[in-house]
């Protein structure tokens, strides 16, 4: 930033293994989204490696991190990000647009993803004729709609209610739990970290502690 420099994270070493369900924890200005972003390849780092399924990754264009994004991990977003001209089934097919899949499989796995979370019945209707956990619930969808091994989420609950936010957590769990999904959990909430198998505690860039759940 002029010419002072940021640093956002420094020497962060971190492991997520597969199957996992990590949180990462930390106050606000710790480094969480920055650690979320490269680790979801939206950002590069300035020195080091990332090593995703033992391909390191820290070096690739945009264009191959892009195909790499669009086939291994999907993102849930605090504030949903849903494009609010589409429908939820319209919402959840267009990962798959852009992976080249047939309309009918793309429309067959839309309407079975909004069925796993209970949103069948309103998967006609915009975003704007929802409410904040069912676009949440919409969001969770299109994250899983190209089947990717690692679902990353970033403050899932931050924008509902107490009771909705439960809901969100408990399908976040089950996709855990059912699917093998690798699920990496940003958050400042303790109770929210209480569900992982792990907590990673970010603090100026640096993990500071780390507590495995039995």
């Amino acid at each position: 930033m002029g010419t002072t420099a940021v640093h956002a994270l420094r020497g962060l070493t971190l492991q997520v293994n597969k199957g996992e369900f990590l949180a990462v924890q930390g106050p606000s200005g710790s480094g969480k989204s920055t650690c979320m972003n490269i680790v979801g390849c939206l950002d590069l780092p300035t020195k080091g490696k990332v090593l995703l399924d033992g391909k390191d990754i820290a070096h690739l264009k945009e264009s191959d991190l892009a195909q790499i994004r669009g086939r291994m991990i999907g993102f849930v977003f605090q504030k949903f990000h849903l494009i609010p001209t589409l429908t939820a089934v319209e919402n959840v097919m267009l990962p798959l647009t852009f992976q080249g899949v047939p309309e009918n499989k793309r429309l067959d796995r839309a309407e079975y993803l909004l069925q796993l979370v209970g949103l069948r019945d309103r998967m006609h209707h915009k975003p704007n004729e929802l409410s904040g956990g069912q676009q949440q619930r919409v969001a969770i969808a299109r994250a899983l709609a190209v089947d990717p091994p690692v679902i990353l989420a970033d403050e899932p609950t931050g924008n509902l209610d107490s009771a909705t936010g439960v809901t969100v957590m408990k399908l976040l769990q089950e996709l855990h739990i059912q699917q093998h999904k690798t699920l990496v959990l940003v958050t400042h909430d303790n109770h929210l970290a209480s569900h992982a198998d792990r907590v990673a505690y970010l603090s100026d860039g640096k993990i500071v502690k780390q507590v495995q759940h039995e």
